[in-house]
């Protein structure tokens, strides 16, 4: 299934995407695509449903952020081998993790503002993985059984924000709409492999980021069990699994950095696409 949230930021609709496309509603069904609603057996429930039956929603709405209570953002970093080579830097013996505050967290065609004092915004495209069952101290055999579904991220950058301000990279991840996510929630079941799922990010209609998810050093099951034996994962908790070459900052001769009036596109197989106009913050 495609599960999707449309509608005006803080009044979105739950629904789906049928066979043929078609945008479904679910509100008669169930309040929103929540956490609480991730589970094997609510899915289920979900799949029994048939969508001819569901009515049709007309025009072509906004979407939000594909699942409602987002509870941890957590973000693995230089999680590509290709990646690591772009920047000059060692492959981790573990995965690199960091968080991305909530309130980074927009729908996938929502502009992403620039802050104040911004002058060096990146992007990155990313595989996100929502949990849909409570997960601590798991194997990476029984890791994938955790997983509601999967979705686009845009782990949107400040790199003078992240490398410069010091602490940690959360300052230069976190900034208002720096998380742009979804169109929708792709169901594990409709996933056979995430380990195999292309991935390229546009900027103003030039290709910048070409990759594929078997280039990852950590697989996906790898990184949830690797959480698992820090802190419990919780339904609604979204991973960003890192990104594949050609980000700005890596960019030669000269880097290549976000500004007002740019427009990035991103695509995951399977997966949907977003579109995101770039803007400055006031």
């Amino acid at each position: 299934m495609k599960l999707v949230r449309y509608g005006e930021p803080g009044a979105e609709k739950p629904g789906l995407i049928d066979e043929g496309g078609t945008l479904r509603d679910l509100s008669g069904q169930l309040g929103d695509i929540s956490s609480g609603m991730l589970g094997d057996a609510d899915l289920d429930q979900l799949r029994a449903l048939d969508p001819a039956m569901l009515p049709a929603v007309s025009g072509t709405p906004r979407f939000g952020p594909c699942v409602s209570d987002i509870g941890k953002f957590l973000c693995i970093g230089l999680n590509f081998s290709d990646h690591a080579e772009e920047t000059g830097l060692p492959i981790p013996d573990h995965p690199i993790l960091f968080l991305k505050a909530n309130s980074a967290i927009v729908g996938p065609d929502d502009t992403v503002m620039m802050p104040r004092g911004s002058t060096h915004g990146d992007w990155e495209i990313e595989l996100g993985v929502v949990i849909g069952k409570t997960a601590k101290y798991i194997s990476e055999e029984e890791a994938l059984d955790h997983v509601a579904g999967y979705c686009v991220v845009n782990d949107v950058s400040e790199r003078d924000f992240q490398f410069n301000l010091s602490g940690q990279w959360t300052k230069g991840k976190s900034c208002d709409t720096f998380g742009p996510v979804g169109p929708w929630l792709v169901t594990r079941d409709e996933i056979e492999d995430p380990q195999n799922l292309s991935m390229t990010l546009d900027l103003n209609g030039k290709r910048m980021q070409t990759g594929n998810t078997r280039t990852m050093i950590f697989t996906v099951a790898q990184i949830i069990s690797h959480l698992s034996q820090l802190m419990t994962l919780h339904p609604g908790d979204l991973i960003s699994t890192g990104t594949p070459p050609g980000v700005g900052t890596g960019m030669k001769p000269e880097p290549v950095y976000l500004k007002k009036g740019d427009r990035m596109e991103l695509w995951i197989e399977g997966l949907g696409r977003q579109t995101q106009d770039v803007s400055e913050d006031a």
